[in-house]
């Protein structure tokens, strides 16, 4: 008999902590739902997730993420490299 009070036992521990967890996501959840309620409206009919990005082949980019341009700098104004 022993066995069936320790397996009912850890029923309901799986049982409470998997209510404990819902009503963790329904916390989260409505916190969710009471931050895009009060969040400013988006203006323009531009998704913000990709404004500024133009459409077509992109530069290249160095290892440092800088972009790679075609002009030189202060000291190559012509952007060749010389040895």
């Amino acid at each position: 008999m022993a066995k069936h009070a320790r397996a009912t036992a850890q029923k309901r521990a799986r049982e409470k902590a998997q209510m404990d967890r819902q009503q963790e996501k329904e916390q989260r959840r409505a916190e969710a739902r009471q931050r895009k309620a009060n969040a400013p409206p988006q203006s323009g009919d531009e998704d913000p997730d990709i404004a500024g990005i133009r459409p077509g082949p992109q530069p290249p980019q160095d290892e440092s993420g800088a972009l790679y341009t075609d002009r030189g700098t202060e000291d190559d104004p012509d952007g060749r490299a010389t040895e």
